[in-house]
């Protein structure tokens, strides 16, 4: 039996698991989740109803994408983007580990913000792109000096960061490309043409229980 994964192709939480998982070399049966539509599977499991979900073959359930990200890079990290072979101070571990969780907690609300601004009325689309402008600024500070954000091979921070930054370049692309963050849109654009990028993103039908008409075929990832 494959581990299980529960996700759906655009949510950047879900996309970075599936990067990983796809760099590890991990094989998973994948279900493609309609969020209007969740299986009644997945919330079982994870009653949030939050996608990605990961039922491992021994009956453990991952359901945060950082986990599951850590979770498959422990089993096989041929390219150490976990930095183990690093030595600063303080250790590398933890400087990635802030930022993502900054990423996860302060640029995010950001940007849902920035995305749905006509849901949240009280500022404009420009104030709320203005206040994750600047987790850009800290980004492109690092990448200035090195073509990944912790050096000169991708590591942990940046296949969790990816997703996002996406999410928030797209919301005007015109604007973020005529931005002054240049290396940042280099690093972008380094993502986006990525065969490990590509590869996560070929779409899939609807997950559907046996039995159900529309069933889609299993698909193995």
């Amino acid at each position: 039996m494959l581990p299980i994964l529960y996700s759906f192709r655009r949510c950047p939480y879900a996309m970075r698991a599936r990067i990983a998982i796809r760099y590890t070399s991990i094989q998973v049966e994948l279900r493609e989740v309609v969020l209007r539509d969740k299986p009644q599977h997945m919330i079982e499991l994870s009653p949030k109803g939050e996608v990605p979900v990961l039922l491992l073959d021994d009956g453990r359930v991952i359901d945060e994408s950082l986990d599951i990200i850590l979770w498959a890079l422990a089993q096989n990290d041929p390219d150490d983007w976990q930095l183990k072979n690093a030595s600063t101070t303080p250790p590398v571990s933890e400087q990635m580990r802030d930022l993502i969780v900054q990423n996860d907690n302060v640029f995010k609300q950001h940007l849902d913000h920035y995305k749905y601004a006509d849901r949240f009325p009280e500022h404009s689309l420009e104030y709320y792109r203005q206040q994750g402008e600047e987790f850009l600024v800290q980004l492109e500070s690092r990448l200035a000096s090195s073509s990944y954000l912790f050096g000169e091979h991708v590591s942990l921070a940046d296949v969790s960061l990816f997703p996002f930054i996406r999410q928030f370049a797209f919301v005007d692309k015109h604007w973020f490309d005529n931005s002054r963050y240049t290396h940042l849109q280099n690093w972008l654009e380094g993502w986006l043409q990525s065969p490990l990028f590509l590869s996560v993103m070929e779409k899939y039908a609807q997950w559907k229980p046996a039995g159900n008409p529309a069933v889609a075929d299993k698909i193995i990832f």
